[in-house]
């Protein structure tokens, strides 16, 4: 049997934090999909059509999972990869009902390939 592979998500408190490939400079904008890395960590695919300069694909991200998350997108703050096309980000204030909501769809993009 082939052992479960790391979530592209982990549960801080009241947070989620989110593991993200992006690919800047796509076609059109989509989520879904995982990818793993050299050390066995999952990521979740996303692509936007923002280009990679002064912050604009991070922003095109984060709008992007406000949208599909239908959450703030002053509650999704990019904790690292600023400059990286591998991101951490945090989403706060998805305690209880809300938490299961978002790793519900989360789960099923990171499915999705």
């Amino acid at each position: 049997m082939t052992p479960a592979l790391p979530s592209a998500w982990s549960q801080a408190g009241n947070d989620l934090l989110l593991c993200v490939r992006l690919t800047p400079g796509s076609a059109k904008e989509a989520i879904g999909g995982g990818w793993t890395d050299a050390q066995g960590a999952r990521w979740l695919s996303a692509r936007v059509r923002a280009v990679p300069e002064k912050g604009k694909a991070n922003s095109a991200l984060i709008a992007l999972l406000a949208k599909r998350l239908d959450w703030p997108r002053s509650a999704i703050l990019l904790e690292s990869g600023d400059t990286n096309r591998l991101k951490r980000l945090r989403i706060t204030g998805g305690g209880g009902d809300a938490c299961a909501r978002l790793v519900a769809l989360i789960e099923t993009w990171v499915e999705l390939t």
